[in-house]
């Protein structure tokens, strides 16, 4: 049992020394790691950067008492949150460059320390071990929240630009126009059945106008789902007049064999209008 103890020892003198330095511990590390990219990085990031790794380098030591090679759920908490944090900023490629140097530097401060405190060869070894398997499924962790984070930002913004990018305008009494603005792509084509045409109903028009004049790309495959829009407005009584089709479009559906399903198509909006006075 004491040789036991003894044995421990070391391994309790380097927690205590984590915990009893971790926040220079943390400083060293992003001290170290932007010296060896030679990176310029604003100081508010290396401050943050240093409060993630006064984490990181607490779970080393809580790791190092605990004696127990399962990664501990606080980890993973603590990856989804630099998750988080890295998709605010939007660049995965920062975090993951700077992997590889952290890791070189925590595995020198670990074998400084088990140098200082007389740690055996054997249960360095482990310790590096258990260490660089914490910072692999850390990042692993981190990249797949990312991911995550980074689709529902993507969607959330897919629906701010479908906002701006399909309104209703009414123009006259009976009369609305629907410009289409920038690129119309599938999410774009979705949002307007499922949100437009239930507001078209609504509205007691006679004519909806669709313009295309600032449309400025527009995938093949979705031509078609506009002329199910149209087909759905025509359907409710509601005449559909197309204007503004670029020679591009007017091309595209030529050779795809695509019919525009508008009752009637005009060079611009002023000349459609003008046709129902």
């Amino acid at each position: 049992q004491k040789k036991g103890r003894r044995n421990m020892s070391p391994l309790i003198s380097i927690s205590d020394y984590i915990f009893n330095n971790k926040e220079l511990l943390a400083s060293n590390i992003v001290d170290e790691v932007i010296n060896s990219l030679d990176m310029d990085i604003p100081r508010w990031e290396q401050e943050q950067a240093k409060n993630m790794y006064i984490e990181f380098v607490t779970f080393i030591g809580e790791y190092i008492l605990s004696g127990e090679e399962k990664i501990p759920e606080s980890l993973l908490i603590w990856s989804k949150k630099n998750a988080a944090m890295v998709s605010l900023d939007g660049n995965l490629s920062t975090l993951v460059v700077r992997y590889l140097p952290t890791r070189n530097v925590i595995t020198d401060i670990l074998t400084n320390l088990a140098i200082t405190f007389d740690l055996n060869l054997k249960e360095l070894s482990k310790l590096i071990k258990q260490v660089n398997r914490m910072l692999d499924m850390s990042l692993n962790e981190t990249v797949a929240n990312y991911e995550y984070l980074a689709s529902e930002y993507q969607k959330m913004s897919q629906m701010e630009l479908a906002k701006v990018g399909a309104p209703i305008v009414p123009v006259k009494e009976g009369i609305i126009v629907l410009p289409l603005v920038g690129h119309i792509d599938t999410y774009r084509i979705d949002y307007m059945i499922e949100n437009l045409t239930p507001k078209i109903a609504s509205a007691g028009v006679f004519y909806v106008i669709i313009d295309f004049s600032g449309v400025y790309k527009i995938d093949k495959g979705n031509v078609q789902y506009i002329n199910e829009l149209v087909q759905m407005i025509r359907i409710m009584g509601i005449s559909v007049m197309a204007t503004g089709i670029c020679p591009d479009l007017a091309k595209m559906t030529i050779n795809e064999g695509i019919d525009v399903a508008a009752d009637v198509i005009y060079p611009n909006l002023k000349i459609a209008l003008e046709s129902i006075n």
